[in-house]
């Protein structure tokens, strides 16, 4: 889990302010009312921000420092950057050789192994070979595609992309190949999200709250209009920006159920590139060992916890878009993608938000706010 920047290694390898979530709605959207109060700071190469219905007895500064704790935890546990975190220990150890894990660890592994199944593969956080293969870490160019790797280097990475060998055993883990590595990136921005949740809700008793990282979204309670919050999706716009965004959906926080709301969306629209008419973007299909073309370029994903909507998001922007859908319809996941509308799949695009359309599983439509079921 980096904590440096926020490179998503699967489908969002190095895909910072991709993210198609305008997560400020509802956060700073509006004035503040007096029985609100909003915190921000840095962690996973981004920024998180909170607001939440201030108790009495909390102060605010006790709360961020709390947050900040617990924050480095998650990061001393995952962090690919820091060196002397459990993950970059684990990387560099040889086959056989088990390590003790933190519950952190354990959690985001089983969710990890979880969508991996479930997803035929197509998540996989050991693909960091895959995607140093083909030069997609940090940036993408037109000359990497005309220039692809060879299929024996594609094969050679494939070789050490394997979660099969992550043997989990209680507290420990070890691999059962050489050169096996993970990188927990495509699922923690959402599980940071999960961790400030847990600390309002369990340590300070805070229930009305949105918490955002990098566009990943927990919510609880009401906001301060006193109305159950609401997100807004952004249209996938190739060259819009994080200041010029046109919403095309949104969806509204559940009052049924437990009253909360986790979500996350992946999106590879602003980091591609045209190539013999297709569009590539940085997602690597550990299944193929190739860039994904013809994925939705926005999938928006609400599930049981934010580290399980990012990994399924990342999941199925790592697909073919029709295969995704049909996963995500046959896993009953609440899911929205945003596709190019059929006028403008036959040529009439113009740049505009109408050549999209939104696209859902039965699950999400109960919870789209800008349409009835």
């Amino acid at each position: 889990m980096p904590a440096t920047k926020a490179k998503k290694t699967l489908t969002k390898s190095a895909l910072v302010g991709t993210v198609a979530l305008s997560s400020l709605l509802g956060l700073i959207g509006c004035q503040q009312t007096p029985d609100y109060d909003y915190l921000s700071g840095e962690t996973m190469g981004t920024s998180y921000h909170i607001s939440y219905q201030t108790p009495a007895d909390v102060d605010e500064e006790t709360l961020q420092a709390s947050i900040d704790k617990r924050l480095q935890q998650v990061n001393d546990s995952m962090s690919t950057y820091q060196t002397d975190s459990t993950i970059s220990k684990f990387n560099h150890l040889g086959a056989e050789t088990p390590i003790i894990i933190d519950a952190d660890f354990s959690q985001v592994l089983d969710v990890s192994r979880v969508v991996y199944q479930q997803s035929d593969g197509a998540f996989d956080p050991t693909v960091m070979p895959l995607v140093e293969t083909w030069g997609f870490g940090s940036t993408m160019t037109v000359d990497r595609l005309q220039r692809p790797p060879t299929a024996t280097e594609i094969a050679q990475a494939k070789a050490l992309v394997d979660f099969d060998s992550i043997v989990k055993n209680d507290t420990t883990i070890y691999k059962t190949k050489d050169g096996i590595g993970l990188d927990f990136s495509a699922v923690a921005k959402g599980y940071g999200v999960d961790v400030i949740a847990a600390v309002l809700r369990d340590d300070y008793q805070i229930r009305n709250y949105m918490v955002e990282i990098g566009g990943e979204i927990a919510t609880s309670g009401v906001n301060n209009q006193q109305q159950p919050w609401q997100i807004a999706i952004d249209a996938p716009i190739t060259d819009s920006t994080v200041t010029e965004r046109q919403s095309i959906s949104a969806i509204r926080q559940p009052i049924k159920t437990n009253n909360q709301m986790h979500l996350a969306t992946s999106g590879n629209y602003r980091n591609s590139v045209m190539f013999d008419g297709k569009r590539y973007s940085h997602t690597i299909d550990p299944t193929t060992g190739e860039p994904i073309a013809g994925g939705a370029p926005s999938v928006t994903v609400a599930a049981d916890s934010v580290a399980l909507a990012d990994a399924w998001a990342t999941a199925l922007t790592a697909m073919p878009y029709e295969k995704a859908l049909n996963i995500a319809k046959e896993q009953d996941l609440a899911a929205m993608f945003v596709v190019l509308s059929d006028s403008a799949q036959a040529g009439g695009a113009d740049g505009s938000i109408e050549d999209w359309q939104v696209v859902q599983t039965s699950t999400m439509q109960d919870l789209r706010a800008d349409k009835e079921p």
